[in-house]
């Protein structure tokens, strides 16, 4: 499914001109890996961040360490700043960033499949959290690439 949604953030970034980067943590890199399966993305595909320690978001994102100390990684906070940052250091028109907790493990106030979105376009920074629940690492990760792209495509739209 990610294949065919990828070509279609693909398409319509290139029919509007806009260049894409990715910031990542609980996905390492796999939304990046989806947009760059589809021959031809290097017109669209500036680059991709992964930060999966906070240290690396703060040095490569220009995440605030006071922000990251006050929500945790996994916050709209920091999804926020992950987005703003891939988008302001890349110079890409349009930057999605992933912060989670794929699993296993979690905890009662960050549960296992909570995953925070952040989108950086030229008219904002949009966030959101989704609860994919405990249904194992890898789907969690699938899940999460899905979200993202689509959350591409309907800013594109």
């Amino acid at each position: 499914m990610a294949a065919g949604l990828a070509a279609e953030v693909l398409a319509a970034a290139r029919a509007r001109g806009v260049t894409l980067a990715t910031a990542e943590s609980c996905t390492g890199g796999l939304i990046a890996a989806a947009l760059t399966e589809v021959p031809g993305s290097s017109d669209v595909v500036d680059c991709g961040f992964v930060t999966y320690s906070n240290a690396a978001k703060t040095r490569m994102l220009g995440v605030s360490e006071a922000t990251l100390a006050a929500h945790g990684a996994v916050s709209e906070a920091v999804a926020a700043e992950m987005a703003a940052g891939a988008q302001a250091r890349s110079g890409a028109g349009m930057a999605v960033a992933v912060t989670g907790i794929a699993g296993p493990g979690g905890s009662e106030f960050k549960p296992e499949g909570r995953v925070c979105f952040g989108l950086a376009t030229p008219e904002g920074v949009r966030t959101e959290t989704v609860e994919f629940g405990s249904r194992g690492r890898r789907a969690v990760r699938a899940a999460t690439v899905e979200h993202a792209l689509r959350m591409v495509l309907g800013a594109l739209a």
